[in-house]
């Protein structure tokens, strides 16, 4: 099974490290991938063994899985005719990271023939805990998810949505890790306001939010359960939440919350 890349950037090349160096689930060689820049292939082929192609046309030949990985403002110009033409002679299954860019949309694009997979990945797979949502047309396979699936946790957690729940999950899995880095930098600040050094708070926040997130998966405890567990009677840590509900954190979480769900809605 080979895999190829139109475009390489940030993104591809987090999932490309992913797949060759992070995980080892994947060789090199059956790996192919062409961006604007070919240095940028280059790299990556020093690094991760693959293949660095000249043209999209050499990837799509070499590919039984075609990754496009191009900025969706650049997408219908990237999908040529030729390229349009190609990708429906050589039949893989195409899957695109290309944010807002919807089953239909993909399919006007590409031909309703194509197996086209929709799959958004986030900032975090550079260390290999993105959270990845996909969805399919209805001419995929449940082989070929198991492919997706296995190709998309080597970055992270991978889970398959509804398009109609895409939208959402552009909040959780692709906006929320702001907010979560948001959250820490300001607690961390605080912590150097009444004395210690910034980089210690921030490991020490850091620390604190991974081990929070793995308690409420791995637990089966409700979050609001944790809570009351760390809320002594009378104690330190229902002043600090009872302060942030004064302050309106959770209202100010949803209204965040819905302030990109509404500008994912006009895109």
């Amino acid at each position: 099974m080979n895999y190829g890349f139109i475009g390489a950037g940030n993104m591809a090349g987090a999932i490309i490290k992913g797949m060759t160096i992070g995980t080892k689930s994947f060789d090199g060689k059956n790996i192919y991938a062409c961006a604007l820049h070919k240095s940028t292939t280059d790299k990556l082929a020093e690094e991760c063994g693959i293949n660095s192609c000249e043209t999209a046309s050499e990837v799509i030949k070499a590919s039984d899985i075609l990754i496009l990985a191009v900025k969706p403002a650049v997408l219908a110009d990237v999908v040529t005719a030729e390229i349009k033409a190609e990708i429906a002679e050589k039949k893989p299954l195409v899957i695109s990271i290309a944010a807002g860019k919807t089953l239909d949309y993909l399919k006007g694009l590409l031909g309703d023939e194509t197996a086209v997979v929709r799959v958004m990945p986030n900032i975090n797979a550079k260390v290999g805990c993105s959270t990845s949502g996909f969805c399919t047309t209805e001419n995929v396979t449940e082989k070929e998810k198991e492919l997706v699936k296995a190709l998309f946790s080597t970055i992270g957690s991978v889970t398959e949505i509804p398009e109609k729940l895409f939208g959402i999950h552009g909040v959780l899995g692709g906006a929320a890790p702001a907010f979560a880095y948001l959250y820490i930098d300001a607690l961390a600040r605080a912590a150097v306001k009444a004395g210690m050094p910034k980089k210690q708070a921030l490991e020490l926040t850091a620390q604190t939010v991974l081990g929070s997130a793995k308690m409420v998966l791995e637990s089966g405890e409700h979050p609001w359960a944790l809570i009351d567990q760390v809320c002594s009677p009378g104690g330190t840590t229902i002043e600090g939440i009872c302060s942030l509900e004064a302050n309106n954190f959770e209202a100010t979480l949803c209204k965040a919350f819905d302030a990109v769900f509404e500008k994912d809605k006009r895109l």
